[in-house]
């Protein structure tokens, strides 16, 4: 299966299903000499792990990683970095009411018809369980971008019409405490306790709800991201889209910026006291030309309602006879509480990999 790959310099790798053994990853092209926190990687897997509240997943699991390669005394080599995540808390026969029939909305129909074999236990590779190796990826390559200044934040923003204010991002701790202070990883304390009474609500009825997270990347330096295909917007929106239940990407203004006049949009260059060139506004999103200019890198992603609902569905089986399925399992009434820190993980290994690739933009750069 071809697509398991993700990135140039900064290179990823994934393998693993939801119910096989473990999941796991292979980065390639991580320089040497970069101080590996393994409490801080694993302080990220937690904040995706299932089970954490009652508006997740109950699936008990650790995402205890062991990384098997690439690291020693506590440094990076430069050679490949293998992590692995067992399973430990796989029920497959809560998946035994529809191996022979499609779920709506899933990838069980469109993975069969194109391999003529799928695993229907959870999904297999098609399982938001397989972020779980973008994360640990993702937290190195935080690793190495915290080691430059630079910080990728998310929260959640919304969830179905309930809809957070714009927060400012002064200090990145303080932020991220707000943020872990409430189980929906809204950094709008009023907003979260209204998202989180919404979810819950949601998940009594056997249904589940969409959202919204905002992603903020910041000290992000000039000159990331290549001007025809490779624009770092144009990667970005791929990483994101790649994220299991997204189905939107915007940046800066996004859709509301086609409401708009040219007057209004464009965003003015100044000069600051410490001689940086910024924009008064930020309507482009820290990219311009599909090239950081500077300036906060601003974008939202949005999630649909988790397809696995706790009520009866028509479908039709393998042989296309007409068929009902019922919601079964431990499954995410709202995705975007957990999905936080894929984003972030998705964002930062964009931004490594760009970050390595300007390295060798010119001579002496």
């Amino acid at each position: 299966m071809a697509g398991n790959s993700f990135g140039q310099l900064f290179r990823i790798t994934t393998f693993g299903e939801s119910h096989g053994e473990a999941i796991g990853v292979i980065i390639d092209g991580c320089p040497a000499q970069l101080p590996v926190d393994l409490d801080y990687i694993q302080a990220e897997l937690d904040k995706r792990k299932p089970g954490q509240s009652k508006i997740t997943t109950q699936r008990k699991e650790s995402d205890t990683v062991k990384i098997l390669s690439g690291v020693f005394n506590g440094r990076t080599t430069g050679t490949p970095i293998a992590m692995l995540i067992p399973n430990e808390d796989q029920r497959s026969k809560d998946y035994s009411h529809n191996t022979d029939v499609f779920r709506p909305s899933h990838a069980d129909y469109t993975y069969f018809s194109k391999y003529g074999i799928r695993d229907h236990r959870g999904g297999g590779r098609s399982s938001a369980r397989e972020t779980a190796a973008r994360v640990a990826a993702g937290a190195l390559a935080k690793l190495l971008l915290k080691s430059q200044g630079i910080e990728v934040l998310a929260h959640v923003s919304s969830v179905g019409v309930i809809n957070a204010p714009n927060v400012s991002i002064s200090n990145a701790e303080d932020f991220i405490a707000t943020r872990e202070a409430n189980i929906v990883r809204c950094a709008d304390p009023a907003t979260a306790e209204e998202m989180i009474a919404r979810i819950d609500e949601v998940r009594k009825q056997g249904n589940t709800i969409g959202g919204k997270i905002s992603c903020t990347i910041t000290n992000c330096p000039v000159g990331l991201g290549e001007p025809v295909f490779d624009k770092l917007h144009a990667d970005l929106g791929k990483a994101m889209l790649s994220i299991n239940a997204v189905h939107g990407f915007e940046y800066g203004s996004g859709f509301t910026g086609s409401e708009m006049l040219g007057s209004e949009h464009n965003d003015i260059f100044i000069k600051t006291e410490g001689d940086e060139v910024k924009t008064l506004t930020n309507f482009s999103g820290g990219i311009q030309g599909g090239i950081s200019n500077g300036m906060p890198i601003e974008f939202k992603v949005a999630f649909k309602p988790v397809a696995t609902i706790m009520q009866n569905q028509n479908t039709v089986d393998a042989e296309g006879n007409a068929a009902q399925i019922q919601g079964k399992g431990r499954h995410d009434p709202c995705v975007v509480p957990r999905a936080v820190p894929i984003v972030e993980a998705m964002a930062a290994l964009v931004i490594a990999d760009y970050w390595l690739r300007n390295k060798t933009v010119t001579l002496g750069h």
